[in-house]
């Protein structure tokens, strides 16, 4: 069987002497693995970059082999790695994609806000606002979506100041009460942000410690693997630059 699609490539290593195993995140197809004849080859492996976007083409003799890859590129986004910052998120991105999607499940929505993502990172600074909302819709797609439009408690919709560490929903400073030091703080960062606003290094990395509560969350349920390094290098990046 085959299929044809685009996608944005989050990982590739070597395979055997000549050949190289990729995976690509596709819109219609999910995350999808598979192997390119060739691809450690002077005219294929400069096209095979993480965020690179490329045309594929898919074959195998059945649905579940690993299959073979055509690959055309589309765009290559090379500016991203002389960006020490747009290289960390990168790799977080393509990590927690690998980390986080099962395989060959399609997620369309995202894979769409991946691409914007993506667009930003390579067009250089002022991508942290969106890089924020990439991570709270991947909890939402994964079903650990976070509920920060009113207080869980009195329904309200200004002071939001907490978020429950178990349900995930805001709670303002009046519904906080007494249970306020058992809650997760709430940046404001979270609560919006004017149209092409960039926040503080260091309100992101604030922001990234509460959607890493519930990441580590969901890495428990996936078998209780720790989140990916790359994730935690780009925290760390932040908060210094903070």
């Amino acid at each position: 069987m085959d299929w044809r699609d685009e996608g944005m490539l989050i990982s590739v290593r070597p395979h055997g002497e000549t050949s190289a195993i990729i995976e690509a995140f596709t819109p219609g197809r999910g995350r999808h693995a598979g192997v390119v004849r060739g691809g450690v080859s002077r005219r294929i492996a400069p096209m095979l970059q993480p965020g690179a976007l490329v045309d594929l083409s898919w074959r195998a003799r059945l649905e579940d082999h690993i299959g073979a890859f055509t690959v055309e590129p589309l765009r290559s986004r090379a500016a991203i790695l002389s960006d020490r910052a747009a290289l960390a998120a990168l790799n977080s991105l393509c990590a927690l994609l690998r980390f986080g999607l099962p395989e060959r499940e399609p997620h369309p929505r995202l894979y769409g806000v991946t691409q914007v993502l993506a667009e930003a990172l390579a067009a250089g600074p002022g991508w942290t606002a969106a890089y924020l909302r990439w991570e709270l819709l991947l909890l939402e797609e994964l079903g650990y979506a976070l509920d920060l439009s009113r207080c869980a408690v009195t329904g309200q919709a200004g002071d939001l100041a907490f978020v429950s560490p178990r349900s995930g929903r805001a709670v303002s400073r009046a519904g906080a009460g007494d249970w306020a030091d058992r809650l997760l703080p709430l940046p404001p960062v979270l609560l919006g942000q004017e149209p092409g606003a960039d926040p503080l290094a260091g309100d992101v990395a604030a922001a990234l410690r509460l959607t890493g509560h519930f990441l580590d969350r969901m890495a428990g349920d996936l078998g209780d693997r720790p989140l990916p390094e790359a994730r935690r290098r780009l925290v760390d990046l932040l908060a210094r630059a903070g």
